[in-house]
């Protein structure tokens, strides 16, 4: 039987996030959940609640990206979870292959390639992940970079009960931070160099409207991992 896998969206005032479910709808995977997550939304909410019921749509009073996936793993019943943001879109055969590329390599984490699109879904840039060749050469890629795209990554359900959820206090970089956790408690990244998510740049997006906030923020989490991460690679290096 194929695993339930869980695509969790967290929703604010986002005008693409119809594009966002109807691309989760349109997977060629057939066992999947969707839950959206609603964060204290004063618009667009009618472009969520066509899709229900075959969407799970959550409200929640706003507290932004990282309580809006917590909420939804709460509740997620994937042996699998997917991160899509409301901006983005997932090609139609996103989750069955990296279902199937995971069983195989039994991994409890996996990110992907992706492609760049425009506010009008035109692709701008194809296959934009940082390649490796080495795992060291993906370690040292965190002393000046976060090479992972969030809405690339699927995660087996165990991993939170490892490494914990999101971390609610960070509202940038609550990814940065679980990426940190998941490879000092010693788990691989694989990767799945195909693309199979479109991530939007738009005037709108966050990563412009709050980049001088973002950038603080990377620094006090670096600051924080950076020592740890450095005696992991030390250690790596010895081997």
């Amino acid at each position: 039987m194929q695993p339930l896998v869980t695509i969790i969206m967290p929703f604010y005032n986002d005008p693409y996030v119809d594009r966002a479910v109807a691309s989760a709808l349109n997977q060629t995977y057939p066992n999947i959940e969707i839950i959206v997550v609603d964060d204290g939304s004063t618009q667009y909410a009618d472009r969520v609640r066509q899709f229900v019921p075959s969407v799970h749509y959550l409200g929640k009073a706003n507290g932004g990206t990282a309580s809006a996936l917590n909420h939804a793993i709460k509740y997620a019943s994937g042996q699998y979870i997917a991160w899509l943001s409301s901006d983005d879109r997932f090609y139609p055969d996103k989750i069955r292959q990296q279902v199937h590329f995971m069983q195989e390599r039994q991994s409890i984490i996996s990110y992907t390639n992706f492609d760049y699109i425009d506010p009008f879904d035109n692709v701008t840039s194809t296959n934009a992940a940082l390649l490796f060749q080495h795992d060291l050469d993906f370690y040292r890629s965190f002393l000046h970079s976060n090479p992972i795209n969030g809405c690339t990554v699927m995660m087996h359900r165990s991993l939170f009960e490892r490494v914990g959820v999101f971390n609610e206090h960070l509202p940038y970089t609550h990814d940065l931070d679980l990426w940190y956790r998941t490879m000092l408690a010693g788990y691989k990244f694989h990767f799945l160099n195909v693309s199979l998510t479109a991530y939007r740049r738009h005037e709108a997006m966050g990563t412009i409207r709050h980049q001088g906030a973002i950038q603080q923020e990377v620094k006090r989490t670096n600051q924080c991992y950076h020592p740890h991460l450095r005696h992991l690679i030390n250690q790596l290096s010895r081997r």
